[in-house]
């Protein structure tokens, strides 16, 4: 700000700089009135959610407080001691504060507290003021989780809840979280003489507008992609098209192809382009590369006249669909398949229903990251039980559907810290714009359910596990992970949250294939399977015998530094039949109907 010396030496604000300043200030308070209208009108087309999937079960934290005064009568001792602990150490972290300004020092006590990424601003370590509410969270925090992790008397599925409520307690209470105690926030604040809270509500107002009243954080600059634009943008024509799915096969890049054509059915839970995000990552593009003629399903984004669309029509419509069109196509007996996550579920599906029937049109499958076997529901645990779910069935009653920021909620709620509140802070208090990340913008482009399908999938798979018990009834016949008998090939990934190698595993034993082989990818759900091999960032684990138990598996695998990719082509090759001549999308029966990456991923989210 510009300043002027007075006759006592003294530096005074210049009546430029004051105006300057005032006009600022009532550009800033027309903006907030602006923005609170907005806001108030964004929050009018707020669709309430059921009441049972903004909170669990109250009986969750009454059986963990029982558990607690239980151990009070039983083993008094052991929960004065916790009591004794925390309060000593929280006295004890007053007087030293106390201390420390009554010596007349402006600086913290000794700290000890471990090291966390939300306090990395150097003021949580030397202001009195921030340190103090830094160690007495920490003390918090510490204090729960000893009281949560000591609680007699709860069975696993109880004590795992209670864990992670208290979590999520925790974590949203941290002091990172609220402007008055965000040193990061109040510094960019002053600094930009406020400018960057009313950006930060701007922002807010932005977010909730783009989602019809609900907060969700916006994780990527949405300006900065267009898909077909420089994202999924590998060449292909759209060569089927019904109520489920666009069929889209991509233009050859070799001369020469081998015979049998490849079918990537990815998940409808989120859009395909995750495998085609650029090109340097693409593995679309790497598979066209190879000789393969590939095809890829894009799964319509349904609305509520797909309320009572369930599993089988989408194996019916979909992958059956797609299976008959790429054979007529190509002139093919078989096809070559690969399921990633929730399309690998049904894909195993798929093929255990075109056992009963003798139909022979597969000849391998490939799994991505994929479950068959849900006895360990791992971090999905604490959405699986039946308030939850009851409150799921609820809401598709309501709207038809299970609506796509539900699910993105429940996802970014396993990764509070990185997926919710630090991007809060980044947009909401600190003005900031989201990164031009492809992959979070890919992330936040999500997609409806329909209803019938979302209840089977939790109530018949997640929590029944029909698939590796007594079946699961569709299509007119009852399906078992057994009746899986063609050559599977399945990569999982290592610290995978969504669908643990573990799990994954033990469903694969369970498959009825006399050909299978696992692989463990290092990385996660997704950096674990885009992992081109030019990047050489993550290695994988193999090993031949799946009789093992999963911790012998892994401590007797083998590590291969480097993606799995080239592995895997050597034998999706060696499984495609001799070369022909390279085919161009579509043939005189099927036309081309659009370019890829299709409508159906570009449409509008539909309500």
């Amino acid at each position: 700000m510009a300043t002027e010396t007075t006759g006592k030496g003294k530096d005074s604000v210049t009546p430029d700089a004051e105006q300057a300043a005032l006009k600022r200030l009532d550009q800033n308070l027309a903006k907030m009135d602006e923005l609170a209208k907005r806001l108030t009108a964004a929050m009018a087309k707020h669709h309430p959610v059921n009441a049972a999937l903004n909170a669990p079960d109250p009986d969750v934290f009454t059986k963990g407080a029982a558990a607690y005064w239980s151990e009070m009568v039983q083993n008094p001792a052991k929960v004065f001691e916790h009591q004794a602990e925390f309060w000593s150490k929280s006295v004890q972290h007053f007087l030293e504060a106390q201390q420390a300004l009554a010596n007349g020092k402006l600086e913290a006590p000794e700290d000890h507290t471990p090291d966390d990424a939300r306090f990395s601003n150097p003021l949580w370590k030397t202001h009195p003021y921030f340190n103090y509410i830094k160690q007495q969270y920490m003390l918090n925090a510490k204090a729960i989780k000893d009281a949560v992790s000591d609680a007699e008397g709860l069975d696993e599925v109880e004590r795992q809840r209670l864990t992670y409520f208290s979590q999520q307690i925790i974590d949203m209470m941290a002091p990172t979280n609220f402007l008055a105690t965000n040193p990061d926030a109040l510094e960019r604040a002053i600094e930009t003489e406020g400018e960057s809270l009313v950006k930060g509500l701007e922002n807010l107002v932005a977010d909730i507008e783009a989602n019809k009243g609900e907060l969700l954080v916006r994780l990527a600059d949405t300006s900065a992609f267009q898909v077909g634009g420089n994202i999924g943008t590998s060449e292909g024509q759209v060569v089927y098209r019904n109520r489920m799915i666009e069929l889209i096969q991509y233009a050859p890049k070799t001369e020469k192809v081998h015979a049998l054509p490849l079918i990537i059915f990815p998940p409808w839970i989120n859009k395909f382009y995750i495998l085609d995000l650029k090109e340097q990552n693409s593995f679309i593009k790497w598979v066209t590369e190879q000789g393969i003629t590939l095809f890829v399903v894009s799964w319509v984004n349904p609305d509520r006249s797909y309320a009572d669309v369930g599993i089988e029509d989408y194996i019916e419509e979909g992958y059956l669909a797609a299976i008959r069109e790429a054979k007529e196509i190509t002139g093919q007996k078989k096809v070559n398949t690969i399921g990633y996550c929730i399309g690998g579920t049904t894909l195993a599906m798929t093929l255990a229903l075109m056992k009963h029937r003798k139909d022979r049109s597969v000849n391998t499958a490939t799994f991505f990251t994929a479950l068959t076997d849900f006895a360990d529901q791992g971090d999905f645990t604490p959405f699986l039980q039946n308030d939850f779910i009851d409150g799921i069935e609820a809401e598709v009653n309501n709207y038809g559907i299970l609506r796509s920021h539900i699910m993105s909620r429940t996802f970014s709620f396993l990764r509070s810290n990185d997926l919710i509140y630090r991007p809060a802070i980044r947009s909401y208090m600190m003005g900031e714009t989201p990164p031009a990340f492809d992959l979070l913008y890919w992330n936040g482009d999500g997609t409806n359910l329909p209803g019938k399908m979302a209840v089977q999938y939790l109530r018949q798979l997640c929590q029944r596990n029909e698939f590796v018990t007594e079946g699961i009834e569709l299509c007119g016949e009852r399906l078992h992970v057994s009746d899986v008998t063609v050559p599977v090939y399945a990569i999982t990934c290592e610290t995978d949250h969504i669908a643990a190698w573990k799990t994954s595993y033990r469903g694969v034993q369970q498959m009825g294939s006399k050909e299978k082989t696992f692989i463990v990818s290092q990385s996660g759900h997704i950096a674990g399977i885009v992992n081109p091999p030019s990047k050489k960032k993550y290695g994988h684990y193999t090993n031949e015998d799946l009789s093992l138990d999963e911790a012998t598996w892994f401590d007797t695998a083998q590590f291969h530094e480097g993606s799995w990719w080239p592995r895997w082509g050597e034998w999706i090759t060696a499984n495609s039949g001799k070369e022909v001549a390279a085919r161009e999308p579509g043939d005189a029966t099927h036309p081309a109907i659009c370019p890829a990456p299709g409508s159906y991923v570009t449409a509008s989210l539909p309500t």
